[in-house]
C-alpha cells in the first residue's frame, strides 16, 4: 500500500488536472514554480497568476456564445468583471485586456472608473453597470458620469427612491438607459426568504407605468436578478429565473426600450481536485429558458449580461505558508502552525467557513498525516480543519531534520474577496501582518515573470495607523 501523499491524491482524484501538477516533488500551480518563488521571496506571501483571468473570461464568453448559436438565439452576451471581488489596478486592467464591462456597487467605485479612462483603459462606450443600494454620494457620482457624456452608465435600481436622485441631478440630452434589480426569492435553507437588494417584483410594473414610461429623461433597458446561492442546476434557480423571464416579457410588451437581462455572478470555482460542474451544460439550459418563456409570450429575447467576479478572478490567486511547528495536544490531534493568520489572510475561512483547494508544496512523496491548522492570532476561530471533499485535512508529516526543509502548504483559487474583507493594508488581529503579495504574468515572449507587488506589512505602518507614530 502506497502511504505517501502522493498515493493519497492518486487513489482519491484525477491527477494531475488543470493547473496542477508535480515536478520532481514540488506543487506546480499553472505551470509557476511555487518553489522557486519561495526561495525567492519567502513566505508568507500572497499570489496571482495574471493569465488565468484571461483564461477565465475567454472560457465563459466562449460557453455562452456557443449557447446562443447552439438555440439559434437572437440576442447578444455581454461579459462584465464585478469590481468588488478584487479592486486592485492589475487585476480590473487585466480584466479589461479581454473587452470586457464593469460592474460598481459603491461609490468610490466611481472613482476607480474614473481613472481607467483617465489611463485609456476605457472609453465613454465601456458598460458600466452600477448595482447596489446607493448612497447620495454613489447616486450623485453616477449622475456625474452620465454628464460627462459616458455613454453606457446603467444605474439599476434597487430601490424606487433612488430613482428621483437620477430625476433631480441627470442633465442628459439623450434618455438615460436605467435598469431595475428585481428581489429574488431565497431557498427555504437560506437565512431569510427574500433577498434585501432590489425591488419586490410585484411591485416593478406599476413603478414602471408611474414612473419610468413616457418619462423623456429616462428608458428602461435591463432587468437584473441574482440568487446568492450561485447558478445552480436545482429547481429555486430554474423556478426565478423563469419568473424573470416572465416579467421581462410582460415589460417588453409595454416598454419597448427593454432589451436586456442581467442574470448577475454565480459561476462556481473550483475549491477541490474532486469539482464538477458543468458550465456548458448550465449556460445552454439559460439560453433555452430565456428563448422558450420569451417565444410563449411572443416577444424578441433579451441580450443577456452576467456580471463574473469570483469565476474571472478567483482561480487566479493564491496564499503559501510554512509550517512552523508541530504540536500534539492530545493523544489524537495534531496541529500544524502556520507563519500567518487564516482570519488575516484568507477571512472567509472564519466567517463564513469557506474551504479552498489546499495543497502542500513540497514532500510529496513522504507519508501523510491527518492534521488541523492553525493561524497565529490568538483567536480560538483561527483554524482550518476540513476540506470541500472530507471533513479532515490530510497532510505530508512535518517532522524534519537539521538539513530539511519545511513543510509548504498552499490554498489555491482564493483571490477573490479575501484582500477586500481583511482590509488589506489596515490594522489585522493580533496585528499579524499582510504578507507580501507576488504577481506572476507573461512577459512579451510568452515567458512567465513574477514582480513584487507589495512588501510584507511594516510594524511602522501599523502603528502609524493607530496614532503611535506622526
Amino acid at each position: 500500500m502506497n502511504n505517501t501523499y502522493s498515493g493519497l491524491v492518486d487513489q482519491t482524484f484525477h491527477f494531475p488536472q488543470e493547473g496542477f501538477n508535480v515536478e520532481e516533488n514540488y506543487l506546480q500551480f499553472n505551470g509557476v514554480d511555487i518553489k522557486k518563488l519561495i526561495d525567492k521571496y519567502g513566505t508568507p506571501f500572497k499570489l496571482t497568476y495574471l493569465p488565468k483571468i484571461g483564461e477565465q473570461v475567454a472560457k465563459a464568453k466562449k460557453i455562452f456564445n456557443d449557447a446562443i448559436k447552439k438555440h439559434k438565439y437572437d440576442g447578444n452576451y455581454f461579459y462584465c468583471y464585478c469590481t468588488k471581488s478584487s479592486h486592485f489596478s492589475f487585476i480590473v486592467e487585466e480584466t479589461l485586456k479581454q473587452n470586457v464591462h464593469l460592474e460598481t456597487s459603491f461609490a468610490y467605485d466611481i472613482e476607480i472608473i474614473k481613472q481607467l479612462y483617465l489611463k485609456k483603459k476605457i472609453n465613454k462606450e465601456t458598460f458600466i453597470i452600477c448595482n447596489g443600494f446607493k448612497t447620495k454620494a454613489y447616486t450623485r457620482n453616477i449622475a456625474r458620469l452620465i454628464n460627462d457624456g459616458f455613454k453606457n452608465v446603467i444605474p439599476v435600481l434597487d430601490n424606487k427612491t433612488e430613482f428621483e436622485d437620477y430625476q433631480k441631478s441627470i442633465r442628459s440630452k439623450e434618455p438615460v438607459n436605467i435598469g431595475i434589480r428585481i428581489a429574488t426569492e431565497e431557498e427555504p435553507t437560506f437565512d431569510f426568504y427574500t433577498s434585501r437588494l432590489g425591488i419586490r417584483s410585484r411591485d416593478i410594473l406599476e413603478f414602471y407605468i408611474d414612473k419610468i414610461k413616457g418619462n423623456s429623461k429616462f428608458q428602461l433597458k435591463m432587468l437584473h436578478f441574482f440568487m446568492n446561492k450561485g447558478i445552480k442546476d436545482d429547481v429555486y434557480y430554474w423556478s426565478e429565473l423563469n419568473k424573470v423571464i416572465n416579467l421581462y416579457c410582460q415589460l417588453k410588451k409595454i416598454c419597448p426600450e427593454l432589451d436586456s437581462v442581467n442574470i448577475g455572478g454565480g459561476f462556481p470555482i473550483k475549491h477541490s481536485l474532486g469539482f464538477e460542474y458543468d458550465y456548458q451544460y448550465m449556460a445552454n439550459e439559460i439560453v433555452s429558458t430565456i428563448k422558450k418563456v420569451c417565444k410563449q409570450h411572443k416577444v424578441p429575447v433579451p441580450d443577456i449580461y452576467t456580471e463574473f467576479g469570483s469565476f474571472t478572478v478567483g482561480e487566479s490567486g493564491a496564499v503559501v505558508y510554512s509550517v512552523l511547528d508541530q504540536k500534539i495536544q492530545n493523544d489524537r490531534e495534531i496541529w500544524y502552525m502556520i507563519d500567518s493568520s487564516f482570519i488575516t489572510t484568507l477571512p472567509d475561512t472564519w466567517g463564513i467557513g469557506e474551504k479552498f483547494l489546499m495543497l502542500p508544496i513540497n514532500r510529496w512523496d513522504e507519508e501523510y498525516q491527518e492534521v488541523h491548522l492553525g493561524g497565529l492570532t490568538c483567536d480560538s476561530h483561527d483554524f482550518y480543519t476540513s476540506e470541500e471533499h472530507i471533513n479532515a485535512v490530510f497532510l505530508p508529516k512535518a517532522d524534519k531534520g537539521k538539513n530539511e526543509e519545511p513543510l509548504y502548504i498552499g490554498f489555491f483559487h482564493t483571490g477573490a474577496y479575501q484582500d477586500q474583507l481583511a482590509g488589506y493594508g489596515g490594522i489585522k488581529h493580533c496585528m499579524i501582518p499582510s504578507p507580501k503579495h507576488i504577481v506572476v504574468e507573461r512577459n512579451k515572449n510568452g515567458e512567465l515573470e513574477d514582480w513584487l507587488y507589495a512588501k510584507e506589512q511594516s510594524p511602522q505602518s501599523m502603528l502609524k495607523i493607530l496614532g503611535y507614530i506622526k
